[in-house]
């Protein structure tokens, strides 16, 4: 659909700079159209006996419209050159160096599939889990992954009730059904934070303030606990197999998971609410 998208701008674009620069073309699109316009007039008068002679007629006006445009082709066949890749080369380098991955495209969050999720919609309430001292989080090996976690919000009543409410029921099924204790990470982020944090670098996030879910209380960075220490890197093996199990049980719940960019951020999950964010 992209390309498709692409293909018609050029075409449209290479359109109007041919009948913008060259007064021929804009002559010759005229008397085209003209002669479309005396042939629709005629039609009517003519009726069904002329039906023959009318196409006759129309077959020969084409067959001049596309000799002339043919001639004019060939005559300013070094302007085209050049103004062909003018065209082409941006678009087709926009399409290719895009990285939806880095934002993810806007989307309507999910439909929720099952009875767990139908019963949470019921009124299903259950309470965040107890905070956890604040030097969990400032740990040599939590500096070393996450250097800026100190000044993050773990606030759950800053969380949008709709995405607070899946999460805590994916926290549950982690721990019931897999046996991983989670911990929030960070929830809710000031539009300072985020432009800091992609002040860091591309290896943090790419998105500024009010590009990112964070901004409306819609996403959450996540990790395990295990003997009371965070565990956080993908490298162990233990943490990365429950990634692999909260990004099933986090998409069945109608989350974005972060594990399937290209950007690869396996905590993460976000709730893409319709009009929430403007792109």
């Amino acid at each position: 659909m992209l390309i498709f998208i692409a293909l018609l701008y050029v075409c449209g674009a290479s359109g109007l700079i041919w009948l913008a620069v060259f007064p021929t073309g804009r002559a010759l699109a005229t008397r085209g159209i003209g002669r479309l316009r005396a042939l629709a007039r005629h039609a009517g008068a003519w009726g069904h006996a002329g039906g023959r002679a009318l196409g006759a007629a129309r077959d020969a006006a084409a067959l001049t419209l596309r000799e002339r445009l043919l001639r004019f082709l060939r005559r300013h066949r070094v302007v085209f050159a050049i103004v062909a890749p003018v065209i082409l080369i941006p678009s087709l380098l926009a399409l290719a160096l895009s990285n939806p991955a880095m934002l993810p495209v806007y989307q309507g969050s999910a439909a929720m599939p099952d009875e767990q999720v139908a019963a949470l919609l019921a009124g299903e309430q259950l309470a965040p889990p107890v905070a956890l001292p604040p030097d969990v989080f400032t740990t040599a090996e939590v500096e070393l992954i996450r250097p800026m976690l100190v000044g993050a919000s773990r606030n759950w009543g800053l969380l949008h009730p709709d995405f607070s409410a899946r999460l805590l029921l994916a926290f549950k099924i982690m721990k019931e059904q897999h046996g991983y204790e989670m911990a929030l990470l960070e929830g809710y982020r000031s539009p300072a934070r985020q432009d800091a944090l992609a002040a860091s670098g591309s290896n943090v996030t790419n998105a500024r303030a009010f590009q990112s879910w964070h901004q409306y209380g819609l996403a959450g960075d996540c990790a395990f606990l295990r003997d009371g220490k965070l565990v956080i890197s993908e490298k162990d093996p233990w943490a990365m197999r429950g990634y692999q199990a909260y990004g099933q049980v986090a998409e069945s719940l109608g989350l974005t998971w972060g594990g399937r960019w290209k950007m690869m951020d396996f905590g993460h999950t976000e709730l893409r609410l319709r009009g929430v964010m403007r792109r």
